[in-house]
């Protein structure tokens, strides 16, 4: 089994690029009583975590770079991200690393149908 996610960095030229990543989950620890879960093994230490509401009317098209290195969980709502001439979406239950923290970085736009997104955060720490 495998889980999915996307990644943005910036690029040795100072752009802002997606790229596809999985990572294998194998057998794992369980809570008693369970059968044992399928985990994946450590891959990104993190230095806590926080939640992030961005309102449903929110206009600024900035480019942007990340403020840091950070996983983002869509919990709620929908969000594009654009770099380098790409544009993703990033429903409820998708996953990002951000990673492009130098550069001219991305844009964002929220298109959620939903109203508000509403994203959990982990920092990570700098590479």
């Amino acid at each position: 089994m495998q889980a999915r996610y996307a990644r943005l960095f910036t690029d040795e030229g100072g752009v802002s690029r997606f790229e596809d990543l999985t990572v294998q989950l194998e057998a794992g620890f369980s809570a008693p009583g369970m059968r044992t879960a399928i985990l994946s093994a450590p891959f990104l230490a993190s230095e806590g975590s926080f939640w992030v509401g961005v309102p449903a009317a929110l206009l600024d098209d900035s480019p942007h770079p990340s403020p840091r290195r950070m996983i983002f969980v869509t919990v709620q709502g929908e969000y594009q991200i654009t770099a380098s001439g790409e544009t993703r979406s990033f429903p409820a239950g998708s996953v990002l690393v951000a990673e492009d923290i130098t550069g001219a970085g991305h844009t964002t736009k929220i298109v959620s149908d939903a109203g508000d997104v509403i994203i959990f955060a982990v920092n990570l720490p700098v590479a």
